[in-house]
C-alpha cells in the first residue's frame, strides 16, 4: 500500500512498516554508512597508534633514568 504523498514509500501488510522503494537513496545509504566506518575505524587505528607511541615514549624515558642514575 503506497504512502500518500511519497512517491517511493509503502506500508509492509504484515508489519505495518514503512519501506522506500528508491534503489538509489539506498545504494546512497550504503555507500554513506560504508564511508563512516572507514572514518571510525581510521581513528580508531590512529587512537591505538597514538597510544602504543606514548607506551613507547614512556618506556624510552625509564631507560633514559635507570642509565643516568648509574
Amino acid at each position: 500500500m503506497k504512502v500518500e504523498g511519497h512517491q517511493h514509500l509503502i506500508r509492509d501488510d504484515n508489519g505495518h512498516a514503512i519501506l522506500n522503494t528508491n534503489l538509489s537513496e539506498y545504494d546512497n545509504y550504503i555507500s554513506l554508512r560504508a564511508k563512516r566506518k572507514q572514518g571510525s575505524e581510521r581513528i580508531d587505528n590512529m587512537e591505538n597508534d597514538l597510544k602504543s607511541l606514548k607506551d613507547d615514549i614512556n618506556e624510552i624515558k625509564t631507560l633514559l633514568k635507570a642509565l643516568s642514575n648509574g
